[in-house]
């Protein structure tokens, strides 16, 4: 069988921006599920839904529907980080950058965003819990992030030398 039968009964990959959209929004809900879970079991003070509390009024962004919001908002958000990690940091190889990237987006969050969001207390009135469980979750998605972004980059240059040569 010739090489181009073989590429042809392939699917077309998506396309790199597509890869790094769904990585971020994937990323997002998973992860921003997994800190309401660590509020739920109380191993942080922060629950998601501080995402709605500069914006949106009533006790209902306290309750399930504002807990589904918020966590897609955060995917949302999401999406914006990892077209940055894209942008910036994509040809660095190794998760050291996207561990970096993460704890560098815990310091935004919570040293220059944290007026914006009142239900985040300053941080050195945080417990000790929370800042661990905080820093923890952040270093994961960054890690996942950067990690996923950076396999895609190295794979696809692979196959262009691949299908140049």
């Amino acid at each position: 069988m010739s090489n181009e039968q073989k590429i042809g009964n392939y699917p077309k990959p998506m396309s790199f921006p597509v890869m790094v959209f769904w990585t971020g929004l994937f990323g997002g809900l998973f992860w921003g599920a997994i800190g309401w879970l660590a509020s739920y079991l109380s191993f942080t003070e922060i629950r998601p839904t501080v995402i709605l509390e500069p914006w949106a009024l009533g006790d209902w962004k306290h309750e399930w529907l504002g807990s589904l919001i918020s966590i897609i908002l955060i995917g949302i958000c999401s999406v914006v980080a990892a077209f940055i990690y894209y942008v910036a940091l994509k040809k660095f190889t190794g998760f050291w950058f996207g561990l970096g990237y993460g704890l560098v987006l815990f310091a935004v969050v919570f040293f220059i965003l944290n007026p914006l969001f009142p239900g985040i207390k300053p941080f050195f009135d945080l417990n000790r819990d929370t800042i661990i469980t905080s820093i923890c979750i952040y270093i994961v998605y960054g890690i996942f992030i950067g990690y996923s972004i950076n396999y895609e980059y190295q794979n696809n240059k692979v196959q262009e030398k691949e299908e140049s040569a």
